[in-house]
């Protein structure tokens, strides 16, 4: 049987540990109906004196680092919100265990923002990563040596994996099964839970908002010019009118101010007013796009597409109500 260490991290999200624990069991039921024994050895680990059981899966109970000497993997589940910093900082005694892991040939797996616990052992080091989409600025910003894309459902990166938030979880779960496995559990465990297999992006489930965490007043300005006029087919040249600064130089300040170009935030602006319009059904595709400031339809798809992850009309029958 292959050894999965469950960590039972201080602040874990309940929903997350049950996940796991309930896909692993239904996979050991199908490999006990179908091969006459279970395919993994599921254990809780957990720091000496720390976390209970949870109440869900009392038939589990937690065994102490020192007593787990070889995993075949390691799972990271999420964090409860909060001080996702702090967080890693109670659970600082699992970081050189994990890490005694990974070097004795265990693959380590986190899931949405178990990552940042996973990044503190220095695993996630030049390697891709991801997280729930609320969490990824501030996961690079915490560990600017990890490539983190926030756009992906699930990455794999030399058997150290992540995940995106919340059903992310079952998509990276459906991943290791078949890695371990065979397609087929994958399958099975899929229906079971009612899961599309292979989603490829999470970003359709990101709302962007403007970034106002910096000091730079005349970048401030300019955000709420293009917050104001974002329907209008403004140039950057509109935006700075008035303004004591060169186009060159406003467009270098507004990029470390914000993070991204004048451009790309006047099309992040109209392209989140835009969802929120599909939402609401308001206009038909055409319209929306129209009362967004664009007039290529091709050029309007094609950017939605690029931004979002799916197609207006896509997008519109997913979400609309």
């Amino acid at each position: 049987m292959k050894k999965l260490s469950v960590i039972l991290s201080q602040h874990y999200r309940p929903i997350s540990i049950a996940a796991i624990l309930d896909v692993f069991q239904t996979v050991n039921l199908y490999y006990q109906e179908h091969a006459g024994h279970p395919f993994f050895d599921i254990r809780l680990v957990a720091l000496e004196g720390g976390t209970q059981a949870p109440s869900f899966h009392d038939m589990y109970q937690p065994v102490p680092l020192r007593e787990v000497q070889q995993s075949d993997l390691v799972l990271i589940p999420a964090f409860v919100s909060g001080d996702i910093s702090a967080y890693v900082r109670e659970n600082a005694g699992f970081i050189a265990w994990i890490r005694q892991q990974a070097d004795k040939g265990a693959e380590v797996a986190s899931f949405c923002t178990g990552a940042f616990l996973l990044a503190a052992t220095g695993l996630l080091r030049n390697k891709r990563a991801t997280s729930h989409v609320t969490a990824v600025k501030d996961l690079a910003r915490a560990y600017p040596d990890v490539i983190v894309d926030p756009n992906v459902v699930v990455t794999d990166d030399n058997g150290i994996y992540t995940s995106g938030g919340a059903t992310s979880t079952f998509h990276l779960l459906l991943h290791i099964l078949e890695k371990y496995c065979n397609r087929n559990t994958a399958i099975h465990t899929a229906k079971v839970f009612a899961i599309d297999m292979d989603r490829a992006q999470q970003s359709y489930f990101a709302n962007w908002s403007p970034s106002r965490e910096h000091c730079d007043e005349l970048v401030s300005e300019a955000q709420q010019r293009m917050e104001d006029r974002f329907r209008d087919r403004l140039t950057v040249e509109e935006v700075i009118r008035g303004l004591p600064v060169s186009r060159r130089n406003f467009i270098r300040r507004f990029k470390i101010a914000t993070g991204v170009t004048p451009i790309e935030y006047l099309q992040r602006l109209r392209i989140e007013a835009a969802k929120k319009m599909l939402e609401q059904k308001q206009e038909n595709i055409t319209g929306v796009m129209m009362q967004t400031g664009y007039e290529d339809a091709k050029a309007f798809r094609q950017l939605f597409r690029k931004i979002v992850g799916l197609s207006p009309k896509e997008y519109r029958e997913k979400y609309a109500g």
